[in-house]
């Protein structure tokens, strides 16, 4: 992607968090702090460690409720194709 036709999402802070390390620019913290713990696991230091384990717990649990969400959706449209060709046919 080039750098003229990216735009930044409406959200987006002023003054992005930026690696320490590689310089490459996150929206927040919490995505900052899960590419130190991908990217850069050997230099981090204590605190920058318990910042990767929290923010992976968060995302977690948030994947966690969007698979059960989208698992709800699906059964529910699932259901409702069934009672459709149950009274249409």
């Amino acid at each position: 992607m080039s750098e003229d036709s990216y735009t930044p999402p409406p959200d987006a802070p002023e003054q992005p968090a930026t690696c320490d390390y590689c310089g490459e620019q996150f929206v927040d913290e919490e995505l900052l702090a899960l590419h130190h713990g991908l990217a850069h696991e050997e230099e981090l230091s204590e605190a920058e460690t318990d910042a990767y384990r929290a923010a992976r717990e968060t995302e977690r649990d948030e994947m966690r409720l969007f698979r059960l969400k989208a698992l709800a959706a699906l059964v529910a449209i699932y259901f409702g194709f069934i009672f459709v060709y149950a009274f249409v046919i």
